[in-house]
């Protein structure tokens, strides 16, 4: 579910804030009533929509550009968790739902205790008292959360159990998406670069800078790692990680560097490059040259890809079909 964020979260916002919150969501004008629908025998309301979208306010207050599209992103938003607190409601009738003669599932009542042992833990410092607090600040018994916990158990493993169902991609299909999307698996030239930055420290001369470059580059002409003298030598950010700067391509940098740096073969160093910020030397650790990657460097981005457009086209076939079979009823 999209918008969902943990219970304990959404239980610290208490009747005064939901009240605040009231004047500028514009629910009550759309649900006189405060009820937004009703599916099964779950009502809906307008502060179960608060609860949801109270934490994603101040970042679509920020984003839009003027109170129309605050707005109309507003109640976009407000659509969506409608949507997804009823598909959540059908999907544990789904799992309760006695299948083929078996008696309905449930969720052991340790799973419950677990989880809610965690979020003692994870939420409330382990203080029995502020969780106690928090449940009288939302208006909710402890029997009431442990329903809520135990259906959000629900949710989420039925999610999984969906997923784990569109988990396998034949080499046929993925090798079909690399030949009809080879332009999406172009690269452009990179360099995995490690560099040495002398800096101008004490008033140095170019003359001196190059000759401490002359030397270290001598140095690893000799047989030393660059790694090793980078660490050794280098007077810049990177030097505690040897110099590496990780992969670049000839976009990401000015033409002082990438003209010498792109000429390089793996394992090759530039000579001194003298700039106003000091001295360099520029070492290719390994190259990316142009052009379409072969499929086996791209086999599992495909197959990461491919599995996720299943199980999203798989989830909302799945949630078709609850909806149709589901009683739900929008005011």
């Amino acid at each position: 579910m999209t918008h969902r964020r943990s219970l304990t979260i959404f239980g610290f916002l208490c009747a005064s804030a939901l009240t605040a919150l009231a004047q500028n969501d514009g629910l009550n004008m759309r649900f006189a009533n405060g009820i937004a629908a009703i599916a099964e025998e779950k009502v809906i309301t307008v502060d179960d929509i608060r609860r949801e979208i109270s934490p994603l306010i101040p970042q679509i207050q920020r984003d839009a550009r003027n109170e129309k599209e605050f707005n109309e992103k507003i109640e976009s938003l407000q659509d969506s968790v409608i949507q997804d607190l009823i598909d959540k409601v059908l999907i544990i009738k789904e799992f309760r739902k006695e299948k083929d003669g078996k008696e309905a599932r449930n969720i052991p009542a340790s799973y419950v205790d677990n989880r809610i042992a965690d979020i003692l833990s994870e939420q409330f410092d382990n203080d029995r008292s502020k969780f106690l607090a928090y449940l009288r600040a939302k208006g909710t018994t402890l029997r009431e959360y442990r329903k809520e916990v135990e259906e959000d158990i629900i949710f989420h493993y039925m999610q999984q159990q969906q997923r784990k169902s569109q988990s396998v991609v034949s080499p046929v299909r993925i090798e079909m998406f690399y030949r009809e999307n080879k332009d999406r698996f172009y690269q452009e030239d990179g360099v995995h670069l490690r560099l040495i930055q002398l800096s101008r420290a004490d008033n140095a001369t170019d003359a001196e800078l190059k000759t401490k470059a002359d030397e270290i580059i001598a140095k690893f002409k000799g047989g030393a790692k660059f790694e090793d003298l980078a660490k050794e030598y280098s007077q810049d950010s990177r030097r505690s990680k040897g110099g590496d700067w990780g992969w670049v391509k000839r976009s990401d940098l000015k033409d002082d560097f990438k003209n010498p740096l792109f000429v390089l073969k793996p394992g090759e160093v530039t000579a001194p490059l003298m700039l106003s910020e000091g001295c360099f030397i520029l070492f290719a650790e390994e190259r990316k040259y142009a052009g379409n990657q072969a499929i086996d460097e791209v086999r599992d981005q495909i197959e990461r890809m491919l599995v996720t457009q299943m199980a999203q086209s798989s989830q909302e076939r799945w949630l078709e079909r609850l909806r149709r079979n589901g009683y739900v009823k929008h005011y």
